[in-house]
């Protein structure tokens, strides 16, 4: 069973910045996709990046800056977040697809919380 387990939140003052981390316990090498969504209290999931193979891609909030990248050879995803704001303060949950068909592999996701 494949698991993933993300690290690296914190509280941060705004305009801050933190790199979120997220370990698969399989190689992510093959994996069709990975990436991040976020849930805040009282709304619903938001989705905030995705890598594939041969591209990127962001929401509108994380345009600019956020930066999500993947290490395959330590099965691990990552999520750099620069100037970061109050309403980035949310779970930040790590996924992967490990293809097109399989169910898609949640983690339990790390607190970030932005605020002076």
């Amino acid at each position: 069973q494949v698991q993933v387990v993300e690290s690296g939140g914190g509280l941060v003052q705004p305009g801050g910045s933190l790199r979120l981390s997220c370990a698969c316990s399989e190689s992510i090498a093959s994996f069709y996709i990975v990436g991040w969504f976020r849930e805040a209290p009282g709304k619903p999931r938001e989705y905030v990046a995705t890598i594939g193979d041969g591209f990127i891609q962001y929401s509108a909030s994380a345009q600019d800056r956020f930066t999500i990248s993947r290490d395959n050879a330590k099965n691990t995803i990552y999520l750099q977040m620069n100037t970061l704001k109050p309403e980035d303060t949310a779970l930040y949950h790590c996924y992967v697809d490990p293809s097109p068909t399989l169910l898609r592999i949640w983690g339990r996701g790390t607190q970030v919380t932005v605020s002076s």
